[in-house]
């Protein structure tokens, strides 16, 4: 048993590009089980794969992060601002105090600092993983490979022409030491170090999702550890890294869970005890397709932009392929509460559905459980984006006005991007309806009148003092007696000119008395 002051887990991303929900289930997990269990949640960046650059993309990933609420607990400590190169052609580098600045960089915003740590960055490393890499040559674990991608082409076009598993085919692993040396001499461009797989051997392991796992080498490939441009594969880097980082667990999405037995082997080859491994289920659309940006979006910023809540997001990541149990019917979640309740007995083995309508009604309860100030703050952004906001008079803009439409609308509301989108009446100097509209069943025009004037005069009695959700309920409600639909339809209307609207109590308590006479009298005029 490992002790809980020794467990330590990474969330270890790819800074290439926007941050998936997946990737961001990945680090909630591992940040949930490290705070259970008073142990470590560390962060790596693996950014060796130069192909896979995009710029800012780390920035963003720290951002969100941070965003979130999922920080990490070490790394390298900055004693000054970090940066580090726009463009990775070579390591990048830490500028500390008093080294003069030549490269153009960016701050890593938020995160880094004085005095916090920032992330463990592969390609600050380089030269550990060339260390270990030639270990394993020097121990006959792994062997150079001169190949170039023509053949390793053409190999695998004539192995899948044969209905033959692609795979090397060891033609490098088989030449004589002075051949090695000669081909090391030339510096060909093409040359790598691959890893070689003892042949036909059963390698069994434990995940702490999908219990007895095993493979059998005759199925795999000598992985390439070291590529043509020095820099490290995944599977190189990340045992390195996790053995020096003196990683416990190892938690991530069940598409690793092929090269497990690669990575299993990898430690057995440096002699190094291997972490714990949970394979996460993967989350999938209700037709159970992967989630792809083609399909819709997958990027954490995305649902943030929409106005989903990060507390709501959360909760409801969380819940893609993990449950709190048989009998519990808790669906809302703090992040206090996921921490006490989350293990991995209860992380499913199937495919996670992401579900947007579950999504909606959880940022819906979270938007509920908001003070109208808190919404008020939260939604402003949003509000500012609005054209019928833009265009409102002065008043309509003020933060007294727009809490009172957010007191209607929160209990409403999906997302914060919606506020105001059904209710834009709220803003409208003029309001454009049919006047066969204000019409309730087979009222006639007398009658319309009559119910508009009988609301009009039960306005204009109550004073400003008295205009409050309450008093104008009670009083339109006993001027309507049992005929509701004769009073409150036309006044609705006249107060919103929309078919589906809230209550005209809460409409008018939200226009004022000025303005809600002043509609009720174009009605009349209608």
């Amino acid at each position: 048993m490992i002790s809980s002051s020794n467990i330590r887990v990474r969330f270890a991303p790819s800074p290439t590009g926007y941050v998936h929900i997946g990737s961001l289930r990945t680090a909630l997990y591992n940040y949930l089980f490290a705070k259970k269990q008073g142990g470590e949640y560390l962060l790596r960046l693996e950014d060796t794969d130069k192909k896979r650059f995009v710029s800012g993309a780390t920035e963003n990933l720290l951002s969100v992060l941070e965003t979130m609420g999922l920080l990490h607990s070490e790394g390298p400590f900055i004693s000054q601002q970090l940066t580090v190169n726009s463009l990775p052609e070579s390591p990048r580098e830490t500028l500390r105090a008093g080294q003069q600045q030549t490269i153009e960089s960016v701050k890593y915003p938020g995160i880094v600092e004085v005095g916090d740590y920032g992330p463990y960055i592969q390609s600050e490393r380089l030269e550990l993983y060339r260390k270990y890499a030639q270990e394993l040559i020097d121990s006959k674990k792994a062997y150079y490979c001169f190949c170039s991608p023509e053949r390793l082409d053409a190999m695998r076009k004539e192995q899948m022409t044969n209905k033959q598993m692609p795979k090397y085919d060891r033609l490098c692993c088989q030449l004589s030491s002075e051949e090695i040396q000669k081909n090391l001499d030339a510096k060909l461009p093409d040359t790598t170090i691959r890893f070689k797989l003892p042949d036909n051997e059963t390698v069994w392991f434990t995940d702490m999702v999908r219990g007895e796992v095993s493979f059998n080498t005759a199925s795999m490939a000598d992985a390439v550890l070291l590529k043509s441009d020095g820099y490290p594969t995944y599977h190189l880097a990340m045992a390195v890294d996790d053995h020096f980082m003196r990683i416990s667990h190892v938690i991530r999405s069940e598409e690793w869970l092929p090269s497990l037995p690669l990575h299993v082997l990898l430690y057995r080859a440096f002699g190094w005890d291997a972490p714990q491994f949970a394979h996460l289920p993967l989350i999938i659309n209700a037709d159970k397709s992967k989630l792809s940006k083609r399909q819709g979006d997958v990027a954490v910023e995305d649902y943030l932009k929409k106005g989903y809540l990060k507390e709501a997001l959360i909760n409801f990541v969380a819940m893609l392929g993990w449950n709190p149990g048989e009998g519990s019917m808790q669906e809302l979640f703090s992040m206090d509460e996921l921490i006490e309740k989350f293990d991995f007995e209860h992380v499913h083995k199937a495919g996670a559905v992401f579900d947007m309508k579950k999504l909606d009604w959880i940022n819906a309860q979270y938007i509920k459980r908001l003070s109208v100030d808190e919404l008020y703050e939260k939604s402003l952004p949003f509000w500012q984006e609005k054209d019928f906001y833009k265009a409102a008079k002065p008043e309509q803009q003020s933060e007294e006005y727009l809490k009172k439409v957010l007191f209607i609308e929160r209990d409403r509301l999906n997302r914060l991007d919606a506020v105001g989108e059904s209710n834009a009446f709220f803003f409208i100097d003029t309001l454009e309806y049919d006047k066969e509209l204000l019409r309730w069943k087979k009222n006639t025009d007398d009658e319309i009148i009559t119910a508009l004037t009988k609301a009009q005069e039960v306005l204009t009695a109550l004073d400003e003092q008295d205009w409050t959700q309450d008093n104008l309920s009670e009083k339109l409600m006993a001027a309507a007696g049992e005929k509701r639909g004769d009073l409150l339809w036309p006044l609705r209307v006249a107060l919103t000119g929309a078919k589906q609207s809230p209550s005209p109590f809460e409409v008018a308590f939200v226009l004022g008395k000025i303005e809600s006479l002043k509609r009720i009298g174009k009605a009349l005029s209608k």
